[in-house]
């Protein structure tokens, strides 16, 4: 498990990119599985898988210095996708353990490469509309990051969501303007307290992006969580352990695990964000998001090929994904995805309800359909 050596100094010195792939997007079904999740799809058009885009967008600013940290059983299709890294570039987890596990082991093999790297994780399912604002808000980060801060983007919110967390900003940090002190994490509010967030203007969206030296983040989870922390340096030190001591990790997310008692202890810091960004987390999300990259609206949305859908007085969003020809006539709203193997019809209101379909068909042992 060792690090692949960069080859030239990058745009940010001692600055690695770090992408967790992983999750099944089960709002997504059928068009996200978990053999072929979301990460690994190409979901706004572009003819590139959301993990390039990731690993493009970042990579001006890390050039070959890359951790994609994803399961085994995605990693040949990430290795595939991503055929200018090096294998030791990805990192295959045994199974899930959430973001906490993930993140941490690719902390831990950096911090016996370079106990002074800067290390940013971002999730590889994200779409940024701004991929060059993006790249700014990343290097102010790392330049706060140098100075022994955990830092977070905060997303500039567009509407009163209750779909994501939120961070709220507290006083200015001095010497850097514009980056504030983070109060507090919130979890997902009702769309009313949300609304109520909105008209402070001191709240951003959590879309769970870090930028931090290695040794910060592994001595933060210490603090709360001393033998996770351990385990996470025994697994770099001795990669043959991996298999034995990972099952034993909890599974908890960064976010619970760090970044929300590390706020509390006045350690974590944000950069407000307006670079646009999207986490795709359903079917109306994608609609929305594919109508502003077209700036299409009042119609049916197509994703893929327009000569397979036949629309007529309708609205929404159509995925053709078999041979057969989509006709829908007098609908507003709605969601239709046609795969070879299943068939989706829902409307957009009620697209955050297709995780009950995978559920339903997990329960009933059709797992060749999930």
């Amino acid at each position: 498990m060792s690090l692949p050596a960069p080859t030239d100094p990058s745009a940010l010195e001692g600055f690695w990119a770090v992408i967790p792939a992983g999750g099944a997007g089960t709002r997504l079904w059928p068009l996200s599985r978990r053999t072929s999740p979301k990460f690994l799809r190409d979901l706004t058009g572009s003819g590139r898988s959301l993990l390039q885009e990731t690993h493009e967008r970042l990579a001006p600013l890390a050039e070959d210095r890359f951790l994609v940290v994803t399961g085994r059983p995605h990693r040949d299709a990430v290795a595939e996708q991503l055929a200018g890294l090096g294998d030791d570039a990805i990192l295959a987890e045994p199974s899930a353990r959430d973001s906490m596990a993930a993140i941490g082991l690719a902390a831990a093999l950096l911090e016996r490469r370079d106990p002074d790297a800067v290390m940013g994780s971002f999730a590889a399912d994200h779409v940024i509309a701004d991929p060059e604002a993006f790249r700014a808000c990343v290097r102010t980060a790392v330049e706060v990051a140098r100075e022994g801060w955990l830092v977070t983007l905060g997303i500039e919110p567009t509407f009163a969501s209750s779909a994501f967390g939120y961070i709220h900003l507290g006083e200015e940090l001095p010497g850097h303007p514009g980056v504030a002190t983070v109060q507090e994490f919130v979890e997902k509010p009702s769309t009313d307290v949300a609304a109520a967030y909105l008209a402070t203007g001191r709240y951003r969206w959590n879309a769970g992006m870090f930028v931090v030296r290695p040794t910060v983040l592994l001595d933060l989870l210490g603090t709360w969580h001393p033998e996770f922390a351990a385990a996470l340096r025994s697994i770099a030190a001795e990669p043959d352990r991996l298999d034995e001591l990972w099952p034993d990790l909890p599974k908890i997310a960064l976010d619970h695990a760090v970044a929300e008692p590390a706020a509390d202890a006045g350690r974590v810091v944000t950069v407000p964000s307006t670079f646009g960004w999207d986490d795709i987390g359903d079917f109306d999300s994608l609609a929305t998001l594919l109508d502003a990259l077209r700036d299409e609206g009042g119609s049916v949305t197509v994703l893929g090929d327009d000569a397979l859908v036949r629309a007529v007085d309708s609205t929404g969003l159509v995925v053709p994904r078999s041979e057969r020809v989509v006709a829908v006539v007098g609908l507003e709203d709605v969601v239709v995805v046609d795969t070879p193997d299943a068939l989706l019809v829902t409307t957009r209101a009620r697209a955050q309800e297709v995780k009950a379909v995978v559920a339903g068909l997990t329960e009933s042992g059709r797992t060749d359909l999930t």
